[in-house]
């Protein structure tokens, strides 16, 4: 991004904040629907869509350079959003898929597999999330988009990730396992038909 033009600049990040804002209240306000609506045959598909779409914004704050807060001490932003009844409602809507396992670094050798659950790793993203968007509803907006690029950087991003991939592999299995079953099935039906006709 060019320096040359203060003014345009800024209303560039203007602009990103504002689309980032956007993102992030969308996804608090689906994952609590999600977490609190109770319908779990929706629930890995909704999840799904709306961390694949926050991850877009993610990468956005990831390339750019680094943004320096303007302030030396961040602003205080009231407390942070209670998530438990998010947290709890998650975990009981997607059960034993909710616990996972993770490469915590895949450029570590060997590897270090670390155990996650989606619940936890959702409302802890919300929360971080929750942190910036208050900023931004402040008129902070460089504070914000400071603290998701840090956070996007340092955790959440990461976790995000790991998330997605959980989410995918439920959708994976769900699919597959069940067209496994479905052949399995087609398959004994056909040979208890081939010993019907062979004993008739």
């Amino acid at each position: 991004m060019s320096t040359t033009d203060e003014t345009r600049v800024d209303g560039d990040l203007e602009d990103l904040a504002q689309a980032v804002a956007d993102q992030v209240a969308s996804f608090l306000l689906a994952v609590r629907e999600v977490a609190h609506r109770g319908e779990t045959a929706t629930t890995v598909p909704l999840l799904l869509l709306e961390v694949s779409q926050l991850l877009l914004a993610g990468a956005r704050l990831g390339v750019m350079t680094d943004l320096v807060p303007q302030e030396p001490y961040e602003e205080e932003t009231g407390p942070d959003p209670d998530l438990d009844r998010v947290r709890e409602g998650l975990a009981g809507l997607l059960g034993a898929a909710d616990e996972y396992v993770e490469v915590f670094d895949p450029f570590v050798d060997p590897p270090e597999l670390v155990p996650g659950r989606i619940s936890d790793d959702v409302a802890a993203i919300a929360e971080r999330l929750a942190h910036g968007l208050a900023h931004h509803r402040a008129g902070r907006v460089a504070e914000a988009l400071w603290w998701w690029q840090f956070s996007y950087v340092s955790s959440w991003g990461a976790e995000a990730s790991a998330v997605l991939r959980a989410l995918q592999s439920v959708v994976a299995h769900d699919r597959f396992d069940q067209d496994k079953h479905e052949t399995i099935e087609l398959e004994r039906i056909a040979a208890a038909e081939k010993l019907d006709d062979d004993s008739s």
